[in-house]
């Protein structure tokens, strides 16, 4: 018997048994209460009047008359300018040590404010969720093995009085002492910025670990598995790790790489999804009857949603001046909706870019469903991530193949708009039997596009490329590696630029 692991199960199962899950209402008027209290002698603070609000008979409600939705734009022009130049106490009380370079779809030129209150409740969040593998009947030892998390370089930018890097980077270089006898490949390969190098270290390293669990995003953990796979000689990945139990993903949607991953595995993981961002931990799967994920309601961020509407939204997606705006209480299922959050990083109602969808009310759980600029709308189509990610798990199944990666746009071709796909794939696939079929399930899945079909737009076209192509124009035009992803929805001008660039690809 693993009595060490014994033992850290143990500890969990008490744990999990003397803690409840807070109440959501009530955390989250809590956490709120306690963000303004600590911002009330900020600029920020000054400005809107903190200290007043929290004296109002509802605090909420006031918080949300009078303080403006951001977004990154807004809220950089604004204030978050003056804490790259060194300034204090500007929307969070103090300095700021760490900034987040946005690694998502829509820019990489976002520095996101990383306080040591939000490192604190990213190891708190952490916490939550290991606490929660009580639910999902592992057995002992596995709480011994090692946790490979691939991420971006810990070697950090260092700008003076900060230093930048993504979030992975940030949060991988401030794990406590305790921890790093467990992670791997540990900071000195963390530390390597070149992909392709991590990578081969990795792999050189990789014989020499007893990983029990994976994280990090699913096209590079793919990417790193295969390539310690080949230098290793090896069938599949449990061929060095036979004790690799649980896959920790996040990032983007996991089910269009379950087919592909699966074949590294000697046999299925436990899936865990978890929502990390550049701007906070946000929620965790805590259950395994389940693919939605738990906000963590509790620990220094508040919640706000916005109805997914065009009543809602302007043409750049971003939240209207007086739109409907819900607190969790107020907020129902099946319903997408723009989210907003408040945070012990001085963010405030601040649109983060996601669209989600709660599932479970009562559990506070939600699916991520897209991007607010990532949602295809030129004539009509209101086509969301959530919807299109569903019709290529439709495409994966109907055409045996492996779809990790794809981009569309509506764009004008012989004076009508067309949409075109670019699908990173396996194998080659017949255009137009793909295109007709895409189209079907789409029609199916959306009738706000079935209409738009009917109209205006007159054509789907479809290109089904190697998903290599995705990964070096990522390599060319964002990076490799990390924690970057593939946008999903790109504008006709970078569109055409990406086909480019793919086409001129041997």
């Amino acid at each position: 018997m693993a009595v060490i692991g014994e033992l850290i199960r143990k500890a969990i199962d008490v744990y999990g048994f003397i803690t409840s899950e807070p109440d959501p209402a009530k955390a989250q008027r809590t956490v709120l209460q306690n963000l303004l209290e600590k911002a009330k002698w900020t600029a920020f603070g000054k400005k809107y009047q903190f200290g007043a609000l929290l004296d109002r008979p509802d605090f909420v409600k006031a918080f949300q008359q009078e303080v403006p939705v951001h977004d990154y734009d807004q809220l950089h022009a604004d204030w978050w300018h003056y804490l790259l130049e060194g300034h204090q106490n500007v929307t969070w009380p103090g300095g700021q040590s760490f900034f987040a370079l946005s690694s998502g779809t829509t820019s990489n030129s976002k520095a996101i404010p990383v306080t040591d209150d939000m490192l604190d409740a990213i190891r708190k969040s952490g916490i939550q969720q290991i606490m929660s593998l009580k639910n999902f009947d592992l057995p002992a030892d596995f709480f011994e093995k090692q946790i490979m998390m691939l991420g971006s370089s810990v070697n950090l930018i260092d700008q003076g009085d900060h230093q930048e890097g993504e979030i992975s980077g940030i949060s991988a270089g401030n794990i406590p002492a305790w921890f790093r006898m467990y992670y791997k490949p540990g900071i000195e390969i963390a530390s390597i910025k070149d992909w392709d190098e991590k990578v081969r270290r990795i792999a050189e390293e990789a014989p020499q670990w007893d990983i029990g669990s994976l994280t990090g995003i699913p096209s590079w953990v793919e990417m790193m598995l295969k390539e310690i796979i080949a230098h290793n000689r090896l069938n599949t990945i449990h061929d060095i790790w036979p004790n690799l139990q649980v896959y920790t993903t996040g990032g983007v949607a996991f089910e269009p790489y379950r087919k592909s991953l699966e074949k590294l595995f000697a046999r299925p993981l436990t899936y865990i999804d978890t929502y990390l961002t550049s701007e906070g931990y946000l929620a965790t799967q805590k259950r395994p009857d389940t693919s939605s994920m738990a906000l963590i309601l509790d620990n220094g961020i508040f919640f706000e949603f916005v109805p997914f509407t065009d009543d809602n939204m302007d043409e750049e997606g971003r939240v209207k001046p007086g739109a409907e705006v819900l607190t969790l209480e107020e907020a129902e299922e099946n319903v997408n909706y723009v989210l907003l959050i408040s945070t012990v990083s001085g963010a405030w109602r601040y649109m983060i870019g996601d669209t989600v969808m709660i599932t479970d009310k009562h559990r506070s759980e939600i699916k991520i469903t897209g991007r607010t600029k990532h949602f295809l709308n030129v004539v009509g189509e209101q086509l969301s991530v959530f919807q299109m990610n569903q019709a290529m798990e439709q495409m994966q199944q109907q055409f045996d193949v492996e779809i990790k990666e794809f981009v569309v746009a509506a764009i004008q071709k012989n004076g009508e708009y067309i949409n075109k796909w670019f699908i990173g794939s396996n194998r080659t696939v017949d255009p137009a039997q793909m295109a007709a079929s895409l189209d079907r399930a789409l029609c199916e899945a959306n009738k706000n596009y079935k209409v738009a079909r009917s109209k205006s737009l007159k054509v789907v076209e479809t290109e089904v490329i190697p998903v290599e192509k995705f990964y070096r124009w990522s390599e060319e035009y964002k990076k490799l590696g990390g924690q970057t992803k593939i946008p999903r929805v790109m504008k006709e001008e970078d569109f055409l630029a990406f086909e480019t660039f793919v086409n001129g690809l041997s």
